[in-house]
């Protein structure tokens, strides 16, 4: 469940970056940057769902703040 998240929040990093990147290097001519920083949206949600099911379900313990 570690490997999975920790890929996952490297995947949102890369497309943060991505669409930094599109959004320098285009200069408003495309919507690759939208798509990207939409697309971060989405895993950022997944990794949120995923974190909140295995709480749930009792893979990820929980503990007293």
């Amino acid at each position: 469940m570690k490997i999975v998240v920790i890929l996952l929040l490297l995947a949102i990093i890369a497309s943060l970056f991505s669409g930094l990147f599109f959004v320098y290097r285009d200069k408003g001519d495309s919507n690759r940057a939208v798509v990207s920083l939409t697309i971060r949206i989405v895993l950022s949600l997944v990794v949120f769902a995923i974190l909140i099911g295995s709480y749930f379900f009792g893979l990820v313990p929980g503990g007293r703040l």
